[in-house]
């Protein structure tokens, strides 16, 4: 029970939510649909984890709360209208999140205006570069000349 209450708990985290569900009101639900092929998958205990917001969350809390807890096992799932395996799962946990995908498409729209922005900034700042390089020699040519 204190392990059923911890996963509740980190799928809670994960925008996640859990339910176990009886076998027989599942099978009836699962009647006519287009995932009437989990029929088979509802055998023993049961229960259901759904998100409606990042299946890649849900999949990495349930691989990592198994890793402890043995008797957990993912039997099948649904991932955006598609029944996958339940190998399919832990390739889904290996794959970045939602908020990693967004930093990485922000950083890839980002980095034209980025590069753009340090061109600009490049003639000035080499403008700057020679004239204070030529202000050095011209005094290191005032310091020779004045010494001698």
């Amino acid at each position: 029970m204190p392990q059923v209450t911890e996963l509740r708990r980190q799928l809670r985290a994960a925008k996640a939510e859990y339910k176990v569900v009886k076998n027989t009101l599942a099978k009836r639900a699962l009647k006519g649909t287009a995932f009437e092929s989990l029929d088979a998958h509802f055998e023993g205990t049961t229960a259901i984890a759904y998100t409606s917001t990042d299946p890649v969350a849900l999949a990495k809390t349930l691989t990592t709360f198994a890793k402890t807890a043995p008797m957990l096992k993912v039997k099948a799932a649904v991932v955006q209208g598609r029944a996958v395996k339940a190998a399919e799962v832990t390739d889904l946990a290996s794959l970045p999140g939602k908020p990693e995908l967004y930093a990485k498409l922000l950083f890839v729209l980002q980095a034209p205006m980025v590069q753009i922005v340090s061109v600009l900034n490049a003639a000035p700042r080499d403008l700057m570069s020679v004239l204070v390089q030529a202000e050095k020699k011209r005094g290191e040519v005032v310091t020779d000349g004045a010494g001698a």
